[in-house]
């Protein structure tokens, strides 16, 4: 991984504002979820602008040369045909000699990207592959998942001499048939089994892992840190403990904790943002104060259905120097906070009753916006 860059909603409300509607005491978000706030997108944001904003962070850093393949990895589809990436493609100015492809399986399909990168990468070194991440999570309004709801996106390149993280060839894959959450094509908004989901979760990281340890993976006590999907950041601390346990571990709860708390800074203020989830957690870490040159990472990548993965790697030499950590703050930190009037109001406009011919309010801030639908066809644009 030679670089890593995030985009979100322009807007954020705080989960007690939420509370107060549900009639919930704030502390069962802040402390029973691990979630303090979550993103909310403009009128004029989707998953494409979001995606487009965050790999144009990339590409203004390093330009597009090399670049032959751009993956979107999404859970949030705009199109039962046309890839979201097509769309990203040319708001990002690349060429025309590069492939495009959306990648689905709920929130594990931008590991699946990776993976397919390194592929590509290693048949070729000379190659770079794009990968943008990004998803809208939705829920019906007023029910017990509201609260676990975000934004986001993420986009990294893949190359042979990556100044991020150098990935090990081991890994471990697992798969379950699993009704514990989905999307039905008439619905916007999700359906979730709670109880069912935490339990597919648990057990497909450990399925997971238990591969990766047949394919040549270290033992536990051989990685520093872990990285896991975060729909809400406590799901990372059932996980983290159910994994140790498998394991053997016989570090006590403190020890366990500092292997994960510094992964969950972005999520913890994002909300879920599916595919891009366990890449915020990333990216929370090497952002973090502790210098983690040559640790070993762990990435569990989770999506239901189920699919998981399993794999490690190593931070390079010198990875600080690609870091936007100062730019990432501002970007959390300038996010329009709204009450749960104008919040309602964004959450209710989505849900078009007429989704074929439409025009958004211009709203977003963010380097491109989403204009709307004419005739069946979406509208994209710089918004300079």
């Amino acid at each position: 991984m030679d670089d890593l860059a995030f985009a979100t909603g322009s807007f954020r409300i705080d989960l007690a504002v939420l509370a107060a509607r549900l009639g919930a005491d704030p502390e069962k978000y802040y402390r029973g979820l691990g979630q303090s706030e979550m993103s909310v997108v403009a009128e004029d944001e989707d998953i494409v602008t979001m995606g487009a904003a965050a790999a144009q962070q990339i590409l203004d850093r390093s330009g597009g040369a090399g670049v032959r393949t751009l993956m979107f990895a999404t859970e949030t589809g705009i199109d039962q045909s046309k890839a979201a990436g097509v769309y990203a493609h040319r708001l990002l100015g690349l060429g025309p000699n590069v492939r495009v492809v959306e990648l689905k399986q709920a929130c594990y399909s931008a590991t699946a990207a990776m993976q397919f990168a390194v592929a590509l990468v290693a048949r070729d070194p000379s190659e770079k592959v794009l990968v943008i991440a990004s998803d809208i999570a939705r829920y019906q309004l007023d029910s017990a998942a509201e609260p676990t709801q975000g934004a986001g996106a993420v986009a990294f390149t893949v190359a042979a001499n990556p100044a991020l993280l150098e990935l090990h060839p081991a890994n471990g894959v697992y798969t379950d048939d699993v009704m514990d959450f989905w999307r039905p094509n008439h619905s916007t908004t999700a359906i979730v089994d709670g109880k069912s989901s935490i339990t597919a979760y648990l057990d497909a990281v450990a399925g997971a892992f238990d591969d990766y340890l047949a394919h040549g993976g270290v033992p536990f006590e051989q990685i520093d840190r872990f990285c896991y999907h975060q729909p809400f950041t406590k799901m990372a601390v059932k996980a983290h403990r159910h994994l140790a346990a498998r394991a053997g571990s016989e570090l006590d709860p403190a020890a366990l904790q500092a292997q994960i708390e510094p992964t969950m800074g972005y999520n913890r203020r994002i909300g879920n943002s599916y595919t891009a989830s366990v890449y915020l957690a990333l990216l929370a870490l090497l952002d973090g104060d502790e210098d983690l040159t040559g640790k070993r990472v762990a990435i569990a990548s989770y999506g239901s259905g189920a699919v998981a993965e399993f794999l490690t790697g190593t931070v390079a030499d010198g990875y600080r120097a690609g870091l936007r950590r100062a730019e990432n703050e501002e970007r959390l930190t300038g996010r329009t906070p709204v009450d749960d009037a104008a919040y309602l109001a964004l959450q209710r406009t989505a849900a078009r009753p007429d989704p074929s011919n439409f025009e958004t309010a211009r709203q977003t801030p963010s380097p491109f916006r989403f204009g709307g639908v004419r005739q069946d066809q979406r509208v994209y644009e710089p918004t300079a």
